[in-house]
């Protein structure tokens, strides 16, 4: 080919960001443009991940660095399946790589889980990080909360419900936010784990963070902390296990605090019923006991626990994205080494896929690179086939965005907000305030 080869990536958070900067490293001349549908980049780093982990969000200094990179272009505002469509994607570039993640909450199935007081995590987190696109209130009422999942989002639901509205203001939270918080009655959070502590999903970090708050005293619940030889087996096996169990068993016998608020973690209890006639008085709980084999089998003893709101933390779900196809069982798009498989379970001829909407959202922020690896490797072998582009000069797709009024924003228009989200912070001896509405942020960017 005698020119760039030219690959739009449908998605700027981790993964869409990884696989521009594994194309610009690659040996190949290529230009790489990423199309987001909110006004900033990042996704679930700047929208997903608590306000109050800064090292994590640190990561953002290596993805800016590749959204720096020269032939790299961001354009962000622009919603696949509405501003554009496949078809459109595929007249100006060679080849497409889908990369947007995974935002919905999945579904649990038990009785009540539709009553008022039931959330899903993924709404709490998009509220507490301030996204565009959801109320700027939150309904926080009640004294007494359950949260059921053991993974690191469950653990951030949980810290983020049990702190103190003022601890959070040296992070990046919204005002609105902040408001939200301070008015909370909360005395109580309690974590459930249908299995036992050797099987909890979240890291060793994230679970010693909890204890850092001096107004939250963390309770592990002793009779939850059940091992058989299976667990004994994961333990001496992994290391991070080992170290989140036996933080688990130190705070089982240590003696409780008196900090006004408690965040209790509840193992070998599984949600069977969420109680109530119109809105949530309560959580039913089933004791489970271990099989001996990795798993659980109920006992048939249960227990009311008296919650005003449940929230769940059972895993995160992809969307089905306008013209691809979608196993809605695993929510993801199928695919073989990155390549997007059709109905008939052949390629769809320069259609990729990478990160959570490939592979389900388990693992952590940097497994999305080695996703992105294969997913590369399968584009590039497969270029010198490809059919190219009709209109793949730089400039025609944003005539065409232009012609069609979508008011996007570019890496120099998110700069500036970035910049004037640091001054807000600045102003009142805070690291950042995030500009929340994104009318607001658009404008922002594109002044």
């Amino acid at each position: 080919m005698s020119r760039p080869l030219r690959v739009a990536v449908v998605g700027a958070g981790p993964a869409g960001i990884y696989a521009a900067d594994t194309l610009v490293k690659s040996d190949a001349e290529v230009g790489v443009d990423l199309f987001e549908r909110l006004p900033a980049p990042y996704g679930l780093i700047r929208y997903g991940v608590a306000p109050d982990h800064p090292r994590i969000k640190g990561i953002v200094t290596a993805l800016q660095r590749v959204l720096d990179h020269p032939a790299v272009r961001f354009f962000g505002n622009v919603e696949y399946g509405v501003d554009l469509k496949l078809e459109d994607l595929r007249h100006f570039y060679d080849a497409v790589v889908f990369a947007t993640g995974a935002d919905r909450d999945r579904d649990l199935d038990v009785p009540g889980i539709d009553l008022d007081g039931s959330y899903g995590a993924a709404d709490f987190v998009s509220w507490y990080d301030g996204h565009p696109d959801v109320p700027r209130t939150w309904p926080l009422r009640a004294r007494q909360v359950a949260v059921l999942g053991v993974g690191n989002v469950a653990l951030d639901v949980a810290r983020v419900l049990a702190k103190t509205a003022d601890e959070l203001l040296t992070t990046e939270i919204p005002d609105n936010v902040h408001q939200g918080l301070a008015a909370s009655p909360v005395t109580d959070v309690h974590v459930f784990g249908r299995r036992g502590p050797a099987q909890a999903k979240f890291t060793p970090l994230e679970l010693r963070e909890l204890d850092h708050s001096p107004n939250v005293e963390v309770v592990v619940h002793p009779e939850g902390i059940d091992f058989d030889a299976a667990s004994v087996a994961l333990i001496r096996s992994n290391k991070q296990v080992e170290m989140v169990v036996r933080t688990l068993q130190e705070w089982a016998i240590r003696d409780v605090g008196d900090r006004p608020r408690r965040l209790h973690l509840h193992f070998l209890q599984a949600p069977v019923e969420v109680l109530g006639t119109g809105s949530v008085t309560g959580l039913r709980t089933e004791r489970m006991e271990l099989d001996g084999e990795g798993g659980v089998r109920g006992t048939g003893e249960y227990t009311d626990w008296p919650v005003q709101a449940v929230y769940r933390a059972v895993g995160y779900l992809s969307s089905h994205l306008a013209d691809l196809p979608f196993d809605h069982a695993t929510g993801t798009v199928p695919h073989q080494a990155g390549r997007v498989l059709d109905l008939d379970d052949q390629h769809m001829t320069g259609v990729y896929v990478t990160g959570w909407v490939k592979r389900g959202p388990v693992g952590l922020i940097g497994h999305t690179k080695g996703d992105a690896l294969e997913t590369v490797t399968s584009l590039l072998a497969d270029a010198p086939l490809l059919p190219a582009a009709q209109a793949p000069a730089p400039e025609a797709v944003v005539r065409f965005l232009e012609q069609r009024a979508v008011p996007f924003t570019t890496n120099e228009g998110w700069l500036r907000l970035d910049a004037h989200e640091l001054a807000l912070g600045a102003a009142r001896g805070r690291q950042r305030i995030k500009v929340v509405g994104r009318d607001e942020m658009t404008g922002l960017c594109r002044d």
